[in-house]
């Protein structure tokens, strides 16, 4: 369960290597962050105050600086890149203008989720595809083939990289002191590469909490100087505890623990990242054929109790009428902003529908009541 706290969330990594270190890492220690170990990195747990963090996206005024560095960036560029990788995406990638981003996923040949991408046309028949961490490995074994294929080229950016990004309501007013106002008037689903001052980056803007946002790619080398300057300016630096109760709340699901390869791409409920007119990819006709039946077995969904009790991952939900089991919750937190728990659950069908009212079961004999919410939960 999320909750806040200042102690240091719990390792979450499953990699028996050693982690990742960020190229940050010395400048989250030296502004005082708490690290844990977290899906293969060295991560940014809090720095010392979780809420004041989380209430820093929340707040009208205010913006707080993830350091998103742990998430995968992969360069794809060629003139058969388009073809090569409308094959293996959902969504149609040949439509994607310069400057434009687009949700995308990648299917396996039953049609289940290997990854979720944010794809971005930085010039023609140039991408740049930000992944989840757990599904760096396998999406950049799965391009690699192509590189052998014909005028196909990839480029593992990961590692050389950072990507920093300002989230919260004052994040354009952040972007535009820092970057300059080409950068800060973006409008959602844009970006692009610009210069501004000393400083080369690309930019996209997007959200990760359900409040404005903007990410931002920076070789390595530069980092850095935004680092501070972002924090000079008076964007709060913040931690993963405060972004995963973020998240939960804007109904983002994480791959590894709310979706993973055991789920149709349409059970992650982002619809945008499918398209449903290009033709043919990997998986394509079992999408299509669930798409066009009208609806999925089970899918992501929100679930509320009326108070904050404490819950946790893999908690049976049991509907509140027949007493069957109508899913199971994924990601919990205590939301500040709703005084509740709150949760993503993956949740059957028949019991989808908002206010659904469902239950669940403790070993002592209690049972707890639920709802089924639209997600997100703050709307």
């Amino acid at each position: 369960m999320t909750t806040i706290t200042d102690t240091p969330s719990p390792d979450t990594t499953t990699d028996t290597t050693a982690p990742n270190r960020l190229p940050l890492h010395l400048a989250h220690e030296r502004h005082g962050a708490i690290m844990h170990a977290r899906g293969g990195w060295i991560v940014p747990a809090h720095y010392g105050d979780t809420l004041a963090e989380y209430k820093a996206v929340r707040d009208e005024h205010a913006a707080a600086l993830f350091d998103l560095s742990s998430r995968a960036r992969l360069e794809v560029s060629g003139a058969e890149a388009v073809q090569f990788l409308n094959g293996m995406i959902t969504n149609d990638i040949a439509t994607l203008e310069t400057g434009a981003w687009m949700f995308a996923a990648f299917p396996n040949v039953q049609g289940r989720l290997i990854a979720m991408a944010r794809v971005l046309c930085t010039a023609p028949n140039t991408f740049l595809f930000d992944l989840e961490a757990p599904t760096h490995e396998t999406i950049l074994k799965n391009l690699t083939r192509f590189t052998f294929a014909g005028d196909f080229h990839l480029t593992d950016r990961t590692h050389d990289t950072v990507c920093l990004s300002v989230q919260g309501a004052h994040a354009n007013g952040a972007v535009d002191h820092v970057l300059g106002v080409e950068a800060a008037s973006l409008e959602p689903y844009r970006g692009g590469r610009f210069t501004f001052q000393d400083l080369t980056f690309t930019i996209m803007r997007a959200t990760h909490t359900g409040e404005d946002g903007f990410d931002i790619f920076i070789d390595a080398a530069s980092a850095s100087v935004l680092f501070d300057r972002l924090i000079d300016a008076g964007v709060h630096p913040a931690g993963y505890d405060a972004l995963e109760i973020l998240r939960i709340e804007a109904g983002i699901p994480r791959h590894g623990t709310d979706i993973n390869d055991s789920n149709i791409v349409l059970e992650a409920g982002n619809t945008e990242a499918v398209s449903f007119t290009k033709g043919c990819y990997i998986g394509q006709e079992i999408i299509a054929r669930i798409h066009w039946r009208g609806h999925v077995a089970k899918q992501l969904a929100g679930i509320q109790l009326a108070s904050a009790v404490p819950l946790e991952p893999d908690t049976k939900l049991y509907s509140a009428i027949d007493d069957k089991e109508a899913g199971r919750i994924t990601s919990v937190a205590i939301s500040p902003a709703l005084g509740r728990t709150v949760a993503l659950a993956i949740v059957k069908y028949a019991y989808l529908a908002p206010d659904t009212q469902l239950v669940i079961k403790h070993d002592n004999g209690t049972m707890i009541p639920a709802r089924v919410v639209k997600l997100p939960h703050l709307s």
